[in-house]
């Protein structure tokens, strides 16, 4: 019995300690957001505007701030009718110009999210 309610102390101090992470990675993502937002000069709504104008049929289903290859950009993701493929738009968040434009399978975001989840486990384990 004494067992039982070891384990499940043990459980329950592991669930806290996991959100405690969580909260703390969610604020730090906040905080970085910030960072970025406060040196674009083209807002969210513009850049997406500039997005969508490459792929008209579009609909955005994920945007990002974030730097890349040394420059700031917005990155949406826009899906198409007809198409489980991503098309994926990046706006110079400075100077509201299309820096790149790429064409993501399922494969190709399936790989993106496991890399990103790699990453984002090394840097919890530098904490």
């Amino acid at each position: 019995m004494n067992s039982n309610k070891t384990i499940k102390s043990l459980l329950t101090l592991a669930v806290v300690a996991s959100l405690g992470l969580c909260a703390a990675s969610a604020k730090d993502e906040a905080k970085e957001q910030a960072r970025l937002a406060s040196k674009a000069k083209i807002t969210k709504a513009e850049a997406q505007k500039i997005a969508l104008a490459k792929e008209a049929n579009g609909t955005v289903k994920d945007a990002e701030l974030e730097e890349e290859g040394g420059k700031l950009i917005w990155s949406f993701d826009i899906a198409l009718p007809n198409t489980k493929n991503i098309t994926e738009v990046n706006v110079d968040a400075i100077t509201g110009k299309i820096v790149s434009v790429q064409i993501e399978t399922p494969k190709d975001k399936a790989k993106e999210a496991m890399e990103d989840a790699a990453k984002e486990k090394a840097g919890s384990k530098k904490d």
